[in-house]
């Protein structure tokens, strides 16, 4: 046992390594960070000098299915995604018993919380091939510029 632990302060070791985890992820909004495992729907988000670029992966959800909303700095994605069809043709049939489900159904509400520097009169949404875009421009005061040193 002696060889195994070496006088360090383990739980000291666990603390460091967990902060440095945290500064790895440092730059990521905090709604990814703290996303739970199988949150729907999935999110990429990045951006440019001018906006915020929001990807959602909702398959099987309609476009009218959708709603999106920001208020205070929140940006709210909304649905629901019905329950796939059973048989080769659409059909459901009553016999049918699930014994494994994989994907979700249902209603679902995924809120991100958007930088400070977000614009949220300048926001764009579409959606295509089950995944919703969404660009949210930034406010003219944050943008980077070139300062002219006289």
């Amino acid at each position: 046992m002696s060889e195994l632990y070496s006088g360090t302060d383990l739980f000291s070791e666990f603390d460091r390594l967990q902060q440095q985890m945290a500064s790895l992820f440092g730059g990521f909004p905090s709604s990814i960070r703290a996303g739970r495992l199988g949150a729907f729907p999935q999110v990429n988000i990045g951006t440019t000098d001018d906006s915020i670029e929001i990807v959602a992966f909702a398959p099987g959800v309609s476009a009218a299915g959708l709603d999106v909303s920001i208020d205070k700095g929140l940006l709210t994605i909304s649905g629901e995604r019905r329950p796939a069809q059973v048989g080769g043709g659409g059909e459901t049939r009553d016999d049918t018993r699930t014994y494994a489900q994989e994907r979700f159904a249902g209603a679902f509400r995924r809120v991100i919380e958007l930088p400070q520097n977000a614009d949220p009169e300048k926001v764009q949404a579409r959606y295509t091939n089950g995944c919703l875009s969404i660009t949210v421009g930034k406010r003219e005061a944050s943008k980077p510029r070139a300062i002219t040193v006289q």
